[in-house]
This record gives C-alpha cells, sequence and structure tokens, in this order.
C-alpha cells in the first residue's frame, strides 16, 4: 500500500499512548487466546468417539453415580472389546485439604490398560498381591518424599474404614508418564486395590466408577459403544460410552459452566477495549484535524481519508491482537502440564481464526467514527480550529 508510512507515522504520532494503548490489547487477546483455547477444548474436544482405542464407560446420570461391577463380566462379552478395567473414585487426602491429588482404586489389571504409564513389571505384580498396596506417579512421590516400602496414611472423606477416616496404604510402586508433555499432570495420581476398598469400606459394595475399554480395533469405537450402552438400556444404571477427554471434560463440568464462565470474562475485557481503543483513536484523530485539513488541502479525497484513518485502527487493533495471540501460543505449552489439564497445550484453529474476526471487527468498530469525522471535515473550518 503507498500509504502505508503515512499511516505507520499517523498510528506513532504520540508514541507513549500508542504503547500503552497496545499493551491493553496484547493482554486482552492473551487473555483471550488462552481462555478461548480452554472452550473450544471443552466444547469440542471428544465429542465422537470415532476412531477412538479406548472408551471410558461411565453412568449416563451423572459421573458421580456409580455402576454395579457385574457388568465388567457383560462388556467383556461385547464383539469388539479387547479387555477392560475399572476405577472407583475414593478422593481421599494426605495430612491436609491443599496437598489433594486424584486416588482411586483400580482393576489388578489396571496397569495392563494403561500403556502410557511406565512402571517395572514386579512392583505391578507386588500391587496385585498386596492387599493395601498402593502405587504412585513420580511427581507426587517426589513431592512427599515417598519411596517404596513407606507407608502412605491416607485420609477418608468420604468412605471410612472400620468407623474410621484412616487408611494406611503401602507404597509399592513409583510410575511414571511416557508423555512428557502430560507428565506433570498424569505423575499426580495414587492407585490403590479395588477389593481392598471394596471389602473395608463401610457404605458401598460391589461398585465402580467407570470402566475403561480396551478396543480390538478403533475403527469399530462407534458401534462397540453403542452395544455396551444397550447391555444398560432401560436399568436403574444406564451407561454412556465415550472417549478418554470426553470423560474428563465432564468431569471438569460438574464444577462449573467452562464455556460460560470464558465468554462472561472475555464479553466485560473486549467491552473495556473497545472503550479505551475508540477513545485512544477518537483523540488521536482531534489532535491531527489540522493536519487532516492540509492532505485535502492536497487533493486527497474524503474517502482516501476515510480509508486511512479506518486502515490505522484495524492496524492499530491488529498489532496488539497479533502479539497476545502469539504470546498464548507460547505460553500454552510450558503452561497446560501444570493445570490438571484444564489448558490445551496449543491455541486451536478456532481460536486463530476467532482472534483474526475479532482484530478486524474490533478495528472497524473503534475506527468507523474518528474515520467518518475524518471525512466530513471542513478544510476551511478545520484550519479556522472551529
Amino acid at each position: 500500500m503507498k500509504y502505508f508510512s503515512l499511516i505507520w507515522a499517523q498510528l506513532f504520532r504520540s508514541r507513549t499512548r500508542t504503547l500503552f494503548t497496545l499493551l491493553s490489547i496484547v493482554t486482552a487477546f492473551l487473555l483471550f487466546g488462552m481462555l478461548d483455547s480452554v472452550r473450544v477444548a471443552f466444547a469440542s474436544g471428544g465429542s465422537s468417539v470415532a476412531g477412538a482405542n479406548r472408551l471410558v464407560v461411565a453412568s449416563r446420570l451423572s459421573i458421580t453415580q456409580s455402576l454395579p461391577i457385574r457388568l465388567e463380566s457383560q462388556i467383556r462379552q461385547v464383539e469388539g472389546v479387547d479387555d477392560v478395567t475399572y476405577a472407583m473414585w475414593f478422593g481421599g487426602i494426605y495430612q491436609d485439604q491443599r496437598n489433594f491429588f486424584p486416588n482411586f482404586s483400580v482393576a489388578p489389571n489396571y496397569f495392563d490398560l494403561m500403556t502410557e504409564f511406565d512402571i517395572p513389571k514386579d512392583q505391578v505384580e507386588a500391587f496385585r498381591t498386596t492387599r493395601t498396596g498402593a502405587i504412585v506417579g513420580d511427581s507426587l512421590a517426589k513431592q512427599f518424599g515417598w519411596k517404596i516400602g513407606d507407608t502412605i496414611p491416607l485420609q477418608a472423606t468420604i468412605f471410612p474404614r472400620g468407623g474410621s477416616n484412616d487408611w494406611p496404604l503401602q507404597l509399592v510402586g513409583i510410575f511414571k508418564s511416557r508423555n512428557t508433555a502430560t507428565a506433570a499432570n498424569e505423575e499426580r495420581q495414587l492407585m490403590m486395590n479395588w477389593k481392598y476398598f471394596d471389602e473395608s469400606n463401610d457404605y458401598i459394595k460391589n461398585q465402580v466408577s467407570w470402566y475403561t475399554v480396551r478396543l480390538d480395533n478403533p475403527d469399530h469405537a462407534s458401534r462397540v459403544a453403542q452395544a455396551i450402552d444397550a447391555l444398560s438400556a432401560n436399568s436403574d444404571h444406564e451407561t454412556k460410552s465415550q472417549t478418554e477427554s470426553a470423560f474428563q471434560q465432564a468431569f471438569i463440568k460438574q464444577f462449573a459452566d467452562i464455556g460460560m464462565i470464558v465468554t462472561s470474562i472475555m464479553g466485560a475485557v473486549f467491552f473495556t477495549l473497545l472503550l479505551l481503543t475508540g477513545n485512544t483513536m477518537a483523540q488521536a484523530v482531534r489532535e491531527r484535524v489540522p493536519e487532516l485539513a492540509v492532505l485535502k488541502t492536497l487533493g486527497f479525497k474524503d474517502g482516501t481519508v476515510l480509508m486511512l484513518v479506518m486502515v490505522e485502527s484495524v492496524l492499530l487493533v491488529g498489532l496488539g491482537g497479533a502479539t497476545g495471540l502469539g504470546l498464548a501460543a507460547l505460553a500454552l505449552p510450558a503452561m497446560a502440564p501444570k493445570t490438571m489439564g484444564l489448558l490445551p497445550p496449543v491455541v486451536p484453529g478456532q481460536t486463530w481464526a476467532m482472534g483474526a474476526l475479532l482484530i478486524v471487527l474490533i478495528g472497524l468498530v473503534v475506527g468507523v467514527l474518528p474515520a467518518l469525522r475524518a471525512k466530513r471535515l471542513k478544510i476551511v473550518d478545520a484550519l479556522a480550529g472551529r
């Protein structure tokens, strides 16, 4: 564009004001890039079971509702099922509520299906043969200084044992995650024996929270999911088979509507941004009234002056928006492993597209009134200071 140097000079005519405005735009789009990535992940991730290698079977009513253990044998008989394991949420704490980490009881074959965990075979065997045995992630063991053979005095918050909340467990194994990107999250877990939990707790018997099903062919995932759900249709324990990512999202959604929260926050942020940027552009054009009059005197048409101000507005928002989204793309990979799966590791394409659309829309909205004023400017009045 032949007028780009002129637009650039106008944009940085007042450098301090422009830089502060850019900082506000960068901050707004940095927040947008991170929060909208969460919204997109929760809205679209795991929505289809097609091609999934593993399915999670949980209660259709709520993931807080348990399922009978007898379903395991029925699920195994479904054509296309290679193996089945199960787990029951425990929800205990170690020493203090602030030390919360996921902990649950699992089937003896749990680590046969969880191939993303690297654990020595002798430790898995020790877990199977030790009634009060427990296995923890490497990050968790390092945090509390645990080593093989230690006793972990877990405290129940839901399921007492013999009238007491004490659940002493013997650490028999420590696993590492094969995926370094998710290791910080996956290695903060504790697993105990489901049979020990089932026999010892005071309230619930022969129940599990969910089943994990490994398929012999991922291409048959949809058919297998429908067949599994048909086993309990019209019963008091109807199931819903879904991908692991969808199951994890459903778990988080118990506590909050992520989409509504993100939309509300970003709505407030961008409304404030509109006011701030709009005021910046209005003030910039107001200060340049004599200069705009000179441009018209030199032969610049009204439409050209309108275009100059509009492009300047879009360029201002574009510089800040692109920088903010770029910073979000750099920050997410580093932050995602530390957020228990809340943040995705990359900014999805949908967020980039929405960000580009917002840049253009906000640039046009904040620039339209100052641009119209510049277009309607009368040379005589402007030069006369009226």
